[in-house]
C-alpha cells in the first residue's frame, strides 16, 4: 500500500464538527492505530480516507495523489468496520477475494492477494 497523507481535513455534520483541521501522515509500510474516546472522529477520519465520505475541506492523498473527491471504488483501499461487515456465509479468504473479484482483478492476482 502507498502512504496516506491527511492535511487540514475538516468535516461537519450540521453543527457538530467531527474533524477540525486534522493532519496526520501514515508512511508506507507501517502498521497504525487510531485511539480515542467515542465521538472523537476516528471512524469519520477512516471513512474520509477510504472514500465512504468526503471532507468539507482539506486534502487527502494516497501515494502522493489527491483523492478527496475520488469515489470509494477507485481508491484501492479497504476498511473493516467495527461490526465486521463481512458475509457470514463465506470464509475469510472468500471475503477477501470478493472485493478483488468485484474490482475485476485476474484470478491469479486474487489468489496471490488472498494468500
Amino acid at each position: 500500500m502507498a502512504g496516506v497523507q491527511v492535511a487540514n481535513v475538516s468535516r461537519s455534520f450540521g453543527a457538530h464538527k467531527a474533524l477540525d483541521n486534522v493532519s496526520i501522515d501514515f508512511p508506507d509500510g507501517g502498521f497504525y492505530a487510531l485511539l480515542g474516546p467515542s465521538g472523537s472522529g476516528k471512524t469519520t477520519l477512516l471513512r474520509q480516507i477510504a472514500g465512504f465520505d468526503f471532507p468539507d475541506s482539506g486534502r487527502i492523498a494516497i501515494g502522493g495523489e489527491s483523492v478527496e473527491r475520488v469515489p470509494v471504488e477507485k481508491r484501492r483501499i479497504g476498511m473493516v468496520f467495527q461490526n465486521y461487515a463481512l458475509f457470514p456465509n463465506m470464509s475469510v479468504a472468500d471475503n477477501v477475494a470478493f472485493g478483488l473479484s468485484v474490482r475485476g482483478e485476474p484470478k491469479a492476482t486474487i489468489a496471490a492477494e488472498v494468500q
